[in-house]
């Protein structure tokens, strides 16, 4: 206790440079905060569509690398898949780019068009069940009401342009877009090829296909049964698909290493910033320093103090910057649509980050009071 009344006499008595030291951390924490944001995010957004289906196993081509490039396969990859008796369903998902040729302002922006069986009920949001009656009429579709301005009024029963082909709007409905792009729509199996005309696209050659188990199956070993199908497939679980998915956002793509390096670097910014105010402070306080040797105090005693210095300066700094980070995070859901959330466990880990800047800074610094030498002073 007496470390902390000591430490905050020292830290009071230069109002204005303690102020300063607050001021550098709050920037390293807050930096923290929302490089922690975006690197969490990043993977969360490439499974965003795959958390809002209903399957238990992914059936992708061997080219599979991400959501919005997962290559294809043959049709009758499935067809064998349905006839295993430990699956109960195999849905077909098409994927693919169009340009949106009745933008706003003149634009052609592209959109992310997924083809699917409207009475395979392979979405959870029950709206899209609910509207499969119209995305069963011909040259029409539903699109994510996430979609970007850019794409104009999303009315129902505008008429737009896809591919120069003449589709209309038949309702909306609530996803999110994810990586998939600045906007998204679904439609049937008929009307996917509306846009994506054979020869370009044929409905034998889907990009992923949605298996749906048997109640009481070894998810398991029904990926090992469907693996056996063709070589030319690949099988994931659920939690092998997030892995996969989180490890190509992370470790494979400029966005993770860029998102992972700022954070580092933000941590290791926090360490310096408050190492320069403890060593300045220590300096600058040496003879005091000196005197308390003097009458008593032991290195570590003082040691004590600079760490609780240490903590007195972070704590100050990460309260307003958890603050700012989540005014900062409704702006970066906003902007780009990721799922940026603060979470307990999110706090809980800056915190922590937060309590070892303060050791690692007090640690560098505490080698100065050596220096206190009562010799010198008296």
């Amino acid at each position: 206790m007496m470390s902390f009344a000591l430490a905050w006499r020292i830290l009071t008595h230069d109002k204005g440079r303690s102020a300063l030291a607050i001021a550098g951390v709050f920037m390293a924490i807050l930096l923290v905060f929302v490089e922690l944001g975006f690197f969490i995010a990043v993977p969360q957004g490439g499974m965003l569509l795959y958390d809002r289906m209903r399957f238990d196993l992914l059936l992708a081509s061997k080219e599979y690398e991400y959501q919005a490039q997962p290559g294809a396969f043959p049709r009758a990859r499935l067809d064998a898949a349905r006839r295993l008796p430990q699956v109960a369903r195999a849905t077909a998902l098409y994927f693919g780019q169009a340009k949106w040729e009745s933008g706003a302002d003149g634009k052609a922006p592209d959109v992310f068009v997924i083809g699917f069986d409207p009475q395979a009920q392979i979405f959870t949001p029950t709206e899209i069940w609910q509207q499969r009656a119209v995305l069963e009429r011909a040259d029409t579709f539903l699109v994510d009401s996430a979609t970007r301005p850019m794409f104009g009024p999303l009315e129902t029963g505008r008429v737009v342009e896809i591919n120069g082909q003449r589709m209309t709007i038949g309702g909306t409905y609530v996803l999110g877009t994810g990586f998939m792009g600045l906007g998204v729509i679904l439609v049937s199996e008929p009307n996917f090829l509306r846009p994506f005309p054979f020869p370009f696209r044929s409905l034998d050659q889907p990009n992923l296909g949605l298996i749906g188990l048997k109640p009481g199956t070894d998810p398991d070993a029904a990926a090992a049964a469907l693996r056996k199908i063709g070589s030319d497939v690949r099988v994931f679980t659920r939690p092998e698909l997030a892995a996969y998915e989180t490890a190509y956002w992370t470790t494979r793509t400029s966005v993770g290493l860029l998102f992972g390096s700022g954070l580092l670097v933000a941590f290791i910014v926090g360490i310096m910033v408050v190492y320069q105010i403890l060593a300045t402070q220590v300096s600058r306080q040496l003879p005091q320093f000196a005197t308390l040797k003097a009458i008593g105090y032991t290195d570590r005693s003082l040691g004590g103090t600079v760490l609780a210095m240490a903590l007195l300066i972070v704590l100050a700094g990460f309260i307003p910057a958890l603050a700012a980070a989540f005014g900062i995070y409704i702006v970066i859901r906003d902007e780009t649509l990721l799922p940026v959330t603060m979470t307990a466990a999110r706090v809980g880990a800056v915190f922590a980050a937060t309590m070892l800047m303060a050791a690692f800074s007090a640690l560098l610094s505490a080698g100065s009071l050596r220096r206190a030498d009562p010799a010198d002073i008296f």
